[in-house]
């Protein structure tokens, strides 16, 4: 397919070009970033600098191609003022998804996040009713960034309605690569307690991330799917029952069987179901117990 991929040199979109392109697609890739006029590596997808926030721009980049992964967005939003971050995140967002419409494309794939039940940002975050978390507890953001991820899959959930556009919003947590693992995680992983964690402890790697993403561009489906990507395990030496007895303790949240002792506080069976997808990396492929990195 030819597939365009946004945010593409983000740590996010980077991940999914990759993935994209080795799987066989036609890949370009767009951002906010200049080109850079030196020679490109041999493979290296084409490259189109484009403001998403810009309705014009959005419908340019978007013609001609099959699928869009729509990758681009503010991470969070603690650096940027909060209109900053929703005219980045949901006007951008919205503008391409209108874009898909008009183009006439087969497929969007959007990077949503699991800040969209209410967790993970700001005050007065909303805990969910069980643990793992999955696709059924009710959307509820709480923070200008969930809130945008939030609007964008219900904008999704009506488009399709309207017209027809098939979609999978992927709701990673916080999504981890090989270079940033140690500063990221290792304080956590080091911890006999790792203190408590808006997202109760939960992680992405940037790269089983990207293989949702290229999965969701191909599996046969109809309609607006959303799932969770996030590791299977859990980022700490600790179990999600000695954390929840930690910092839980007094809170209503039921703990429901986990799949393996060291379960993740995310359920991602639907994305298994749906798309196929199957993890592959651990933080223990990257760090020591004591949050250091491995011998490579």
């Amino acid at each position: 397919m030819r597939v365009l991929v946004t945010g593409a040199r983000g740590k996010v979109g980077s991940h999914a070009v990759a993935a994209l392109q080795a799987a066989g697609h036609d890949v370009t890739a767009t951002d906010l970033h200049a080109p850079e006029f030196e020679r490109d590596e041999p493979g290296a997808a084409p490259y189109v600098r484009a403001d998403l926030a810009d309705a014009g721009a959005a419908d340019a980049v978007v013609t001609g191609h099959d699928a869009v992964v729509h990758a681009a967005a503010i991470p969070d939003p603690l650096h940027d003022p909060p209109h900053v971050v929703l005219r980045s995140n949901l006007v951008a967002g919205f503008n391409v998804v209108e874009a898909c419409v008009r183009a006439g494309v087969r497929r969007l794939v959007n990077v949503s996040s699991e800040t969209v039940p209410g967790a993970v940002f700001g005050e007065g975050r909303v805990l969910p009713p069980y643990l793992p978390l999955d696709e059924d507890v009710p959307r509820a953001a709480q923070d200008v960034y969930g809130f945008g991820k939030e609007t964008l899959e219900r904008w999704l959930d009506r488009v399709h309605l309207r017209h027809g556009l098939d979609a999978v919003s992927v709701r990673p947590s916080w999504v981890m690569t090989p270079t940033n693992y140690a500063r990221n995680l290792g304080p956590q992983v080091a911890a006999d307690d790792p203190g408590p964690s808006g997202s109760f402890w939960a992680y992405s790697d940037a790269r089983d991330l990207a293989e949702a993403l290229r999965l969701a561009c191909e599996v046969d489906l109809g309609g607006h799917e959303v799932v969770y990507a996030a590791q299977p395990d859990l980022a700490s030496r600790r179990t999600l029952p000695e954390l929840l007895a930690l910092h839980h303790a007094d809170d209503p949240i039921e703990l429901r069987e986990l799949p393996r002792p060291d379960g993740s506080s995310i359920d991602c069976s639907r994305a298994r179901e749906l798309l196929g997808w199957e993890p592959r990396w651990s933080w223990r492929d990257v760090l020591a117990p004591d949050g250091t990195l491995l011998a490579s």
